[in-house]
């Protein structure tokens, strides 16, 4: 089987949490590749999402692992057989891999939660205000760029799974565009907050304890609590961190971020004065 140039960060993951179970077993690549009746090479391609492998593999080697969590050997078994080809492929070679990857996660998410402090998330971002964010890149994009971005990130609005935004007051005052533009934002905000999958909270600039809680994130619900994924942004693209120990640090991080926050109720009152001084 000819290996992945690309390899996205499903399989990625996929690869690292079958070397940390090999790690846990206290085996080499060598003796995994021996259990097998193939080569190091194949087992460090198959740990780096290089080269897939089938589910009688797989669960051969969780049984050679001494892996007896089932849910989470089924759960390693359906990224390992998924042959769905997504929507965002048709934007592969045109966006930043770190695009598609995003999207891919964000399409097999159980839940989604955000952790907004100087711009509106992108799932919640009307085209006018999404323009204005990818106008202001450096280096600046030709328009041809622009719309892929904006036509790709309209796509990754079409999200169903429980969503929860936690949304600085800074991020909602910051003018990235125009006043309309601004105003616009604040509304779509505001009918976003009645869908029954969304639930929108606001951390006002005069609430106390937001000090110790000022990490801008995305947090992706995996099939299981280890297999979730905290998404954060860096100036070359997505970075994406899924270490048990991190994960546990981000899921603090944003348990304190509701603490500090409005109830969905009064986040609504709250961007509602705010669209009204506009």
């Amino acid at each position: 089987m000819a290996l992945r140039r690309e390899p996205t960060a499903r399989q990625v993951r996929l690869g690292v949490e079958l070397r940390r179970l090999r790690e846990a077993a206290g085996l080499t690549a060598r003796e995994a590749a021996a259990l097998l009746g193939t080569g190091r090479v194949q087992i460090s391609h198959i740990e780096s999402g290089l080269a897939g492998l089938s589910e009688e593999r797989l669960r051969r080697l969780a049984s050679h692992y001494a892996c007896t969590d089932e849910q989470f050997i089924n759960a390693l078994v359906a990224m390992a057989t998924d042959r769905t080809r997504g929507w965002w492929e048709e934007y592969r070679g045109l966006l930043p891999t770190s695009f598609l990857d995003l999207s891919e996660l964000e399409h097999h998410a159980r839940f989604l939660r955000h952790v907004a402090i100087l711009y509106v998330p992108g799932l919640l971002q009307t085209e006018a205000y999404a323009r204005a964010v990818f106008s202001s890149r450096l280096p600046e994009l030709t328009q041809d760029e622009l719309e892929l971005r904006i036509r790709h990130r309209k796509a990754r609005q079409e999200i169903t799974v429980p969503y929860e935004a936690v949304i600085h007051e800074a991020a909602l005052r910051i003018r990235v565009g125009d006043r309309a533009t601004s105003r616009g934002q604040l509304t779509r905000l505001l009918e976003l907050s009645e869908a029954g999958h969304v639930a929108l909270r606001v951390i006002p600039f005069d609430l106390d304890g937001f000090a110790q809680a000022s990490s801008t994130m995305t947090y992706v619900g995996g099939p299981l609590p280890k297999l979730d994924t905290v998404a954060r942004d860096a100036p070359h693209g997505s970075v994406f961190i899924d270490s048990e120990a991190q994960l546990s640090i981000y899921r603090t991080c944003f348990r304190t971020m509701e603490a500090v926050s409005l109830e969905p109720d009064q986040s609504r009152d709250f961007v509602h004065r705010l669209a009204k001084e506009l």
